[in-house]
């Protein structure tokens, strides 16, 4: 079957930039689709850095985003930091910046992790899969890439001195697509003679696609079934005009799109939901450390990270799902409790184009974390009555095996 190999999702940074000015757009970093975006009309902005398309022509940022939902979107997520880790101590470095329990990995699976730092706030949330191939595979949000890579850098020059054999690689020329979708199996199908149906989600392999060699991984960041694929920069036009041509079901989207899907799937947008003031416990991201890596406190920051984690305190923050009647709340409005006490604050909000309603993640006081807990939200200078709810949003449809 299956060479399985692997990596997942694209978390993005920061703020969206919109800019008209096409000389400025061409300052920005580019991706290797950049000439095909703007071919297909593609409205080109400021992202982390990077010129890439917040939406086309042919769909609305609703409509892109409700086809997302029952056909097949394409991304372009070739702006993330894609690295190798080599060397027969690569897992044991791993494990000094990333809270993952790598080593209990399987071949060619992988998982979400956090990078932190002494404090025990959060650099970076990250992907990390463990290839049969012999490294392992690390990909990292674009707007901290330069951060990420000059810290792992350093950390992999202090464990080389301190003897171990590892070494860092920037996977060179390959460019990061995301097809995600309902119907994302059976149009990748087309172009693929192993059987999709055995590559479950956060499984990894390297695949011929339409006989371009790839690395294909079950994953995402919309909430839908969907893959990333690893592919050569001077063929990935080629790629994506494949997938284009196997259906009308299949279609170009932009990072608005992308943004409102992942909300609903209650994903983090670093930059905005976490940063290196949070921790696991605040970010409700406690799932991503291990029985194992808690009892053994060996990644930075574990200590002041477990003594929040067992405290269990009624002080302090926490990330949370919120819907907010009439109006659609937006980051940093403030959460009120009934008696108009502020007692937290939003990171991300927009109307849900599934449900119809006023969806945010924000941080509130910890004794108000329960599902049902009445809030309010201040938009501008108005007050709207809001309730505490359980995320995701929209139920997710990763692709698992069947129990």
């Amino acid at each position: 079957m299956f060479g399985l190999l692997g990596r997942n999702s694209m978390r993005c940074s920061r703020q969206i930039v919109a800019s008209r000015n096409m000389s400025s757009i061409h300052e920005l970093k580019k991706t290797p689709l950049f000439d095909f975006h703007v071919e297909k009309g593609g409205k080109m902005v400021d992202f982390a850095g990077w010129a890439l398309p917040v939406s086309y022509p042919d769909l609305s940022h609703v409509e892109s985003h409700l086809h997302t939902r029952k056909g097949v979107s394409i991304f372009d997520v070739s702006h993330m930091l894609q690295l190798h880790i080599h060397g027969k101590d690569r897992v044991k470095f791993i494990e000094s910046i990333l809270v993952a329990d790598v080593e209990s990995l399987a071949e060619n699976t992988g998982t979400l992790s956090l990078m932190t730092n002494e404090n025990g706030g959060i650099i970076d949330d990250c992907i990390v899969h463990k290839s049969s191939a012999g490294f392992l595979n690390l990909v990292c949000n674009a707007g901290c890439a330069d951060k990420d890579l000059a810290h792992i850098n350093e950390r992999c020059s202090a464990a080389v001195s301190a003897g171990l054999d590892v070494a860092v690689e920037v996977k060179p020329a390959h460019s990061l697509i995301a097809v995600q979708g309902p119907k994302m199996q059976a149009v990748l199908q087309e172009g693929v003679k192993d059987d999709l149906s055995q590559l479950y989600f956060n499984h990894t392999a390297l695949v011929d696609v339409w006989g371009i060699p790839c690395r294909v991984t079950r994953c995402g960041y919309t909430g839908e079934d969907g893959v990333e694929i690893s592919v050569p920069d001077d063929r990935v036009v080629e790629l994506v005009e494949r997938l284009m041509g196997t259906s009308d079901d299949v279609k170009l989207a932009g990072l608005g799109a992308r943004d409102s899907l992942r909300l609903e799937a209650g994903l983090c947008l670093y930059g905005n939901d976490i940063d290196e003031t949070t921790t696991p416990v605040e970010g409700a991201l406690m799932w991503t450390i291990s029985k194992r890596r808690r009892a053994a406190r060996d990644f930075p920051g574990a200590e002041r990270i477990m003594e929040q984690f067992l405290a269990k305190p009624k002080t302090g923050k926490r990330r949370v799902g919120v819907i907010v009647d009439k109006a659609p709340a937006r980051p940093h409005y403030p959460v009120l409790n009934m008696e108009g006490q502020i007692v937290g604050e939003v990171t991300s909000g927009s109307p849900s184009p599934c449900s119809g309603q006023n969806i945010a993640m924000a941080y509130v006081d910890n004794k108000y974390v329960k599902n049902g807990t009445p809030l309010q939200v201040q938009v501008r200078k108005r007050v709207f009555p809001a309730t505490k709810v359980a995320m995701p949003f929209i139920p997710t449809q990763y692709y698992n095996p069947p129990k």
